[in-house]
Formats: structure tokens, sequence, C-alpha cells
């Protein structure tokens, strides 16, 4: 008899452990799933702190724009081609009648300053100073009598020398407003073929931006840093 009492005895606990244990896996269960959570995507994270790239502007020809019309403008106007083009025109109106302006003051002190040692050249190599009318030059010395006695005592040969110099700037300003007419006229007429007939936009594009670059190995030998700074220039062409 004892011995059938020890066997059931044992049968009830091994059949209350099984039932225990099966109870705190389920529990174990119940509580993993709703504590642990989805593993968060590190690019998702990573994606937040990149700045969004603004859309770079396209330049798109303008097939109304005629460059023979800028060029008449500017050969009429000094000027008028580059307002006509509307591309940069608020700085090179003012730098061309800036040019023009500071030739044409040279212009007139030159034939001023040119036409008065000249008149003094004239009265110092007579070798007489018209001080009474009817005298050679007389008006000329009236006119510039300060200036006269001023370079009374300088040479000859410097008075001659300088209304020379006078009268090749006066003619070095002339063919300079020439050549700074002629030179914006030209100007408004590129910038306005370019408006007219070319495109430049994205397939046709340089950008230069600061970057760093490595150093081989064999350059390394003595030096501490293996980068060093450079630029980057990339061409875009499609």
């Amino acid at each position: 008899m004892f011995k059938y009492f020890l066997g059931a005895v044992f049968f009830m606990l091994t059949g209350f452990c099984a039932i225990t244990q099966a109870q705190d896996t389920v529990v174990r269960k119940k509580a993993d799933t709703t504590v642990v959570a989805p593993p968060k995507k590190v690019d998702d994270a990573g994606q937040r702190f990149v700045p969004k790239l603004k859309k770079e502007k396209v330049y798109h020809p303008d097939s109304t724009h005629i460059p023979s019309l800028a060029v008449k403008r500017s050969l009429i106007i000094p000027g008028w081609g580059q307002w006509y083009n509307r591309r940069g025109a608020w700085w090179k109106i003012p730098a061309i009648y800036a040019g023009l302006g500071a030739l044409g003051y040279s212009i007139v002190e030159s034939q001023k300053n040119y036409k008065m040692f000249l008149a003094l050249y004239r009265i110092r190599n007579t070798g007489v100073v018209p001080t009474l009318p009817g005298q050679p030059y007389y008006a000329e010395y009236k006119k510039y009598e300060a200036e006269y006695n001023l370079y009374s005592r300088s040479p000859i040969s410097s008075l001659q020398e300088a209304a020379s110099n006078y009268q090749r700037n006066f003619q070095i300003s002339i063919l300079s407003v020439v050549a700074v007419w002629g030179v914006q006229a030209v100007e408004a007429y590129i910038e306005a073929k370019f408006i007219n007939s070319f495109t430049v936009d994205n397939d046709l594009s340089m950008k230069v931006t600061p970057g760093f670059i490595n150093q081989s190995t064999y350059a390394m030998a003595n030096v501490s840093n293996a980068y060093i700074p450079g630029i980057k220039i990339t061409f875009t062409l499609k």
C-alpha cells in the first residue's frame, strides 16, 4: 500500500509541475509580445538630417530677342543695347558712361593745354614779347599772359615738347572714345546673341566646390595629414 501511495503522490507532483511550467511559458510569451518593439531603420532616421536640395534654375533661349537691334541701339546711344538685353545691365551702363566721361574730360583738357603751350612756344620763338597791338601773337599773349610769365624761364624745347604731348593725348583720347563706343556695341551684340540663340542650362554647366585630396601612399612618408585641401571642378556635358 505504501508503495502505491508514493507512486500516486509522485504522479500528482509531476503533473502539477508540468501545468505550472506551461502557464509560465504562456505568460512569458505574452509579456514578450507586448514589450519588444520593432527596431527603427537607420536610414529613415538619418534622412531627417539631410537638407533638401534646391532645384537649379534652367535658362532657355529667347527667340524674340534680336541681336542686330541691340547693336543699333548701342551705336546710337551708348548703353542702350545693354539696357535692351536686361542681363546685368545695372553695372555695365554706369561703367560705360564713367569711361566715356573720363575720356571726354581728357579730350577737353588736352586740347586746352595743347593750344596754350603751342601759343607760348610761338611767342617765345619770335624772341619778342608782343605787348603792343599789331605785333605777332598779341591776342595769344593777352590770353595766356599769366601762363607766359609762369613759364618764362622754361626752355623753349620744353614748351614744344609739352605741346606735342598734349596733342598726342588729345588724339589718343579721341581714339579711345571710338574704341569704347565700339566695344560696348560688340558686347551688346554678343550678349543678345547668347540670349537669342544659345542655352546655358544643366546640360552644359560648370561647378567649383572646395574639397580634400587624398594623398598617395608614397607621398605620406613625412606628412602628418593624409588629406590636403583642394578645389573640385565639375563639368556637366549631356
